[in-house]
């Protein structure tokens, strides 16, 4: 099983500058990461507070390694989208990784990390440990229920994220049973959803990042989470409304 993990992250154990936004590779799966539901309470702390603290809860794909790792995997570059679309707004973004854990077990840790985080958004990224344990989808979709229901009555809007793509573990786990799943628990319970698999596959796909090698390339690691953290901004932006509409009261 470990070697399973290192495997599915293996494209990402790596990170050097991004250049993504310069180049702007992240614009071809911009229609991929559309928000279809509100965060109300987003909006809220963006008008009235002027500031918005989010919180990661994932696995190791939300990390790099090495003295700069920090900085340059997507909550960090999610930070910086965020401060440059929202100018006036004191944005943090802090990370919390729960890796080699089903969304049942991660659920379980939640009411003390939002008792000491509370976050007004929380990201959750879920379902690859569940489908490499073959975890039954309907009771994956339970915890994710479960898990949606405990950050709302915390006072946290949510938005989900799906598992990533890479074709290099795709025969070795099925992932896509579990991001339709997440799609249609997001919809069912009025979150955005982050569609991570299918942004990742369309970049695949097309070429724009070579998830196939095996090389460990830096500058692809690195671009491949600040297209992730811009393409987060977009969506959180977009279901946030910040200018002037109103997005109805929180849950």
């Amino acid at each position: 099983m470990r070697r399973l993990l290192a495997a599915l992250v293996g494209v990402f154990t790596y990170a050097g500058i991004a250049t993504a936004a310069e180049d702007q590779t992240c614009a071809v799966a911009a229609h991929l990461a559309e928000a279809e539901a509100p965060l109300p309470r987003v909006a809220a702390a963006i008008r009235e507070a002027r500031e918005l603290s989010i919180l990661v809860i994932g696995t190791s794909s939300s990390t790099l390694p090495g003295p700069g790792g920090a900085k340059l995997a997507f909550p960090a570059r999610l930070e910086a989208a965020l401060a440059a679309k929202l100018p006036g707004v004191a944005v943090r973004v802090a990370a919390e990784a729960i890796p080699r854990r089903s969304a049942t077990d991660m659920v379980a840790s939640f009411p003390s990390l939002l008792a000491a985080r509370k976050p007004t958004l929380a990201i959750w990224q879920t379902g690859t440990f569940d489908a490499i344990r073959g975890i039954d989808t309907e009771s994956f979709a339970v915890s994710l229920e479960n898990g949606i229901r405990i950050l709302h009555e915390a006072g946290a809007d949510v938005v989900v994220m799906n598992p990533q793509f890479s074709p290099r573990t795709e025969a070795m786990i099925a992932t896509a049973p579990y991001a339709d799943t997440m799609r249609w628990v997001a919809i069912q319970q009025e979150v955005p959803l982050f569609d991570r698999s299918a942004v990742m596959r369309h970049w695949s796909e097309l070429g724009t990042f070579d998830l196939y090698a095996q090389t460990k390339k830096l500058d692809t690691a690195a671009q491949v989470h600040d297209c992730i953290g811009q393409l987060l901004a977009q969506l959180i932006v977009q279901a946030a409304k910040p200018n002037g509409v109103a997005s109805g009261d929180p849950r």
